[in-house]
């Protein structure tokens, strides 16, 4: 089946109104790191202040990820994700309420808003296998089919999470030029109290719940092969980061530090196109040798950022690399859905997530330090050091990957 046919399948089973509902929820978590750093920054008038909230924010999500994942795992994701919407979009506005009074307290109420606002991307995967199993039509009892169903959902959850790291950041910058930062971090707040609400208590909720009377009392989740997962994980992060400090030193030595959130944004241009394309690749071609294929594409594309001097090559460059980041995080959230315990894939799912986020903050904090001795140049060796480890992650993963599934 062809990828076009994959995704009117999702289409099909899920309908356009969920798919529009489970992108448009994630977009918050997108905007609200960039949003706090804008309106923390401008509040104080000291960018020091506006990095350590969004600092602040997205460890305090990556750190209570899986906690929200567990109980998602438990109690099932309806009310688990309805409480996080409410509670992360009140800490949204009151972070904008605070902004002016006192710049600890902005890191604080950050901090509370990180914590609760929900990781619907790795959430509406989870979702994925029992909507598969349970499809109104087609032969759910096949297996090739639910794997065709569960592979173009990975693919395109993977495209939709750097899609909404596109728009979330893009949707801050316009509507502070049009309004106040205060303006877009508000909107993000009513975006998560809509579409989080409207995530949480879809149908598609109630088939997370696991009927804890049947799972089996082994299965633990820090297995080698998902401990693994978790590192591959916090690579993508530190490239992330370290990648668009680089950026914003280049931009900056050239005179043009404005354009370095959009050069930015053409690394997930070209991760969501690489990513929707992850469909068609032929099932044989199993989860391991399609991560360990990626982290091969992700060292030789990124050596060139070492050659990079002006932003016209920036763009090239970012733009071919982002065309292993999509294919390379799809196949390892695929691959944790392969070797966790069933009853388990919530908190897998969230803590991976949760990985990215604190290897982007250490990316950036490295990648920075770098960058103030060395310049754009000093920065860029850090991902490409990455993606190096990223390779021996792989290789290393692929034997414990095998014994994990077996």
């Amino acid at each position: 089946m062809s990828a076009v046919a994959a995704y009117r399948e999702l289409l099909r089973i899920v309908g356009p109104a969920y798919v529009l509902v489970a992108f448009l929820g994630r977009v918050p978590l997108a905007m609200s790191q960039m949003g706090t750093l804008v309106l923390v920054s401008e509040a104080t008038g000291r960018y020091a202040y506006g990095g350590a909230a969004a600092g602040v924010l997205a460890v305090a999500n990556a750190v209570g990820a899986p906690f929200w994942g567990t109980l998602a795992d438990r109690h099932g994701q309806r009310g688990t994700v309805l409480v996080q919407s409410l509670a992360g979009a009140a800490a949204l506005v009151g972070l904008v309420a605070v902004a002016d009074e006192s710049p600890w307290a902005a890191i604080a109420v950050s901090g509370v808003a990180g914590l609760f606002i929900p990781q619907v991307g790795p959430l509406a995967r989870v979702r994925w296998r029992p909507i598969a199993e349970g499809a109104a039509v087609g032969p759910r009892d096949d297996p090739a089919y639910r794997r065709m169903v569960v592979d173009a959902a990975f693919s395109y959850e993977g495209a939709a999470d750097e899609a909404s790291f596109v728009l979330g950041p893009a949707l801050i910058g316009v509507l502070a030029f049009v309004g106040e930062p205060s303006v877009a971090l508000l909107v993000g707040a009513a975006l998560l109290a809509v579409f989080g609400t409207l995530f949480a208590v879809h149908p598609t909720a109630a088939l997370t719940r696991v009927d804890r009377s049947a799972v089996p009392p082994a299965g633990r989740l820090l297995v080698p092969a998902f401990v693994l997962l978790v590192l591959a994980q916090a690579w993508v992060g530190v490239l992330f980061g370290s990648v668009q400090t680089g950026t914003t030193a280049l931009t900056t030595a050239a005179g043009e530090p404005g354009v370095a959130g959009l050069v930015h944004a053409v690394l997930g241009v070209g991760s969501v196109a690489a990513g929707l394309t992850m469909a068609a690749v032929p099932e044989r071609i199993g989860y391991a040798t399609r991560s360990l294929a990626a982290a091969v594409a992700l060292l030789v594309l990124a050596m060139p950022l070492l050659l990079v001097d002006t932003i016209a090559q920036l763009v090239v460059v970012v733009l071919f690399l982002g065309l292993a980041v999509a294919p390379y995080m799809i196949s390892n959230f695929a691959l944790a859905g392969q070797i966790v315990p069933e009853h388990r894939i919530g908190a897998a799912m969230t803590l991976l997530a949760g990985a990215t986020g604190i290897g982007y903050a250490l990316g950036s904090s490295v990648a920075g330090r770098l960058a103030d001795a060395h310049g754009h140049s000093g920065a860029f060796v850090v991902p490409v050091a990455t993606a190096a480890l990223a390779v021996l992650t792989a290789l290393a993963g692929q034997r414990a990957s095998r014994r994990s599934r077996a």
